[in-house]
C-alpha cells in the first residue's frame, strides 16, 4: 500500500459558526472512522492558527527565527490525514470524501518512498 497527505485547506479569518463547525467535525470523526475500518487511516490532526508557527531558516552556520506563517496567503493549511491506499484513484476517492465532510480544499500527495521516488 502506498501512503497519501490529504491537506485541508482552510480561509484565513475567523472561524465558522459554532453550529456550523460542530457539524463539520461530526462529519469528518465519521469518515475518520470509516478509513480506520477500510485500514486506511494512519494519522490525522487539526493545526493552529498560522500566526502559531514559528519558522526556521538557515542562514550560513546560524539558523534564524521568526515568528508567524512562512507564507502569507488567504489560505493556510488547517489540518491533514496521512491514508494508506492501493493508487492515486483509491486516494482521490478519500480525498473527496474528506473534502465534502470539511467544505474545503483537499490535496491529495503522494509521499516519497526511501528512495525518493514517489509511492503513488
Amino acid at each position: 500500500m502506498k501512503q497519501y497527505l490529504l491537506s485541508i485547506y482552510q480561509p484565513t479569518g475567523d472561524m465558522p459558526d459554532p453550529g456550523f463547525l460542530a457539524g463539520v467535525m461530526r462529519d469528518v470523526e465519521q469518515l475518520n472512522q470509516e478509513l480506520r475500518a477500510a485500514g486506511a487511516w494512519i494519522f490525522a490532526g487539526g493545526l493552529h492558527a498560522p500566526e502559531s508557527a514559528t519558522v526556521l531558516r538557515a542562514d550560513g552556520d546560524d539558523v534564524l527565527t521568526t515568528d508567524g506563517p512562512f507564507a502569507e496567503g488567504k489560505e493556510h493549511l488547517g489540518g491533514f490525514t496521512i491514508i494508506s491506499a492501493d493508487d492515486l484513484d483509491s486516494a482521490l476517492d478519500w480525498g473527496r470524501r474528506l473534502a465534502k465532510a470539511t467544505t474545503l480544499p483537499v490535496e491529495v500527495r503522494p509521499f516519497q518512498d526511501e528512495s525518493g521516488n514517489r509511492t503513488g
